[in-house]
């Protein structure tokens, strides 16, 4: 980032102490209706970023927008955990090989690499049974199963010479078929030329690209209503948030934001994180995306502070409602003997107007 433009981003949280402000996170933001008009806009919303994982959802609609999901009977939470950042859990893991076993292939063949459940509970069960993680495990895994359901499915349509493990190899590289398709269901619901920017790659071994935030909440605003996709797209933007909104757990894990949220607020409101402090929703009953980048990278306690007192602003809500977000927006930090030292709150530059 350059240090310059992060300068210039306001500060969207501050942690005080003792009465004065310990430290902040500065950051930028981007509130956007489906015709692209700009309804909030904080900091520099026109540079590229790297979404991360904030964009599992558009990552997932050729999935079911190519049939793939319905030919496979794909359930919620698989559906669901397509669009995941899971915990690891024994539910996340199970849910993944199901997928996979549904396309007629098995963990194996998976490409998003190995690591420990991020979900404590989860890793001390597997160390007592004495096992080793696997790439179920891997927070990526309901992606990378929907990645591989899909391009089954395509070999199967296909029919062609390529045996499956051959066509299944790299295919999480930029010019293999099912990336071409993420790529292109992306750019669409973006608005944005993907070869104007910078191309990484994300943790899970996908293409990453760069985007800038106006054009990411440009996309939620899509998904939340449909408006701007290809009929096929729509319908698959609206049975993936159902799916979401039936089966929040299967999005993240216990005691997650995006879980905790969606659970509360059903399909009022589709949210994602992404690493590195970035932040997306869609707010389907006000036609809204909105996108989220902390300069810091600082994600839960920095860009979800952020989300949660952009849907106190943006959202009608009851005041039980409101009174739940504001316990996230503006937090207690407890230190170890459950004595409160300070705060975590929401900058004023937030507040509703």
């Amino acid at each position: 980032m350059n240090a310059a433009a992060a300068s210039a981003d306001p500060i969207l949280v501050q942690a005080t102490r003792g009465g004065i402000v310990e430290s902040f996170h500065r950051g930028a933001l981007a509130v956007v209706d489906a015709d692209g008009a700009v309804v909030l806009a904080l900091g520099d919303v026109e540079r590229p970023i790297f979404p991360r994982s904030a964009v599992k959802l558009l990552q997932a609609l050729p999935l079911v927008a190519s049939g793939a999901a319905e030919r496979l009977a794909l359930t919620d939470e698989e559906l669901a955990l397509a669009c995941a950042s899971h915990s690891g859990e024994a539910a996340h893991a199970r849910t993944a090989a199901a997928m996979l076993a549904k396309a007629g292939v098995d963990a194996s063949v998976l490409e998003c690499g190995t690591h420990w459940p991020y979900n404590e509970v989860a890793q001390r069960e597997l160390v007592r049974r004495g096992e080793e993680p696997s790439a179920l495990h891997n927070n990526c895994s309901g992606k990378h199963s929907g990645f591989v359901c899909l391009a089954c499915d395509m070999h199967g349509r296909e029919k062609g010479g390529e045996s499956l493990r051959g066509f299944l190899s790299g295919y999480v590289q930029p010019e293999h078929p099912v990336m071409r398709e993420v790529s292109a269901a992306l750019q669409a619901a973006t608005g944005w030329d993907l070869a104007k920017s910078a191309r990484g790659v994300d943790g899970c071994s996908i293409p990453a690209h760069a985007l800038p935030l106006k054009n990411l909440a440009l996309a939620f605003a899509r998904v939340a209503g449909g408006v701007g996709l290809s009929p096929e797209h729509a319908r698959a933007a609206k049975r993936l948030r159902e799916a979401v909104a039936r089966a929040p757990f299967f999005t993240s894990g216990t005691g997650k934001f995006d879980a905790r949220v969606m659970t509360r607020f059903g399909e009022r409101v589709y949210c994602k994180v992404g690493a590195e402090g970035v932040h997306c929703a869609a707010l389907p009953e006000r036609g809204l995306g909105i996108a989220i980048k902390m300069d810091d990278g600082n994600t839960s306690r920095a860009c979800e502070v952020v989300l949660a007192a952009l849907l106190q602003r943006l959202l009608p809500l009851a005041d039980a409602d409101a009174a739940w977000l504001g316990g996230l927006s503006d937090q207690a930090l407890v230190n170890r003997k459950a004595i409160e030292i300070g705060r975590l709150q929401a900058s004023a530059v937030l507040a509703a107007r």
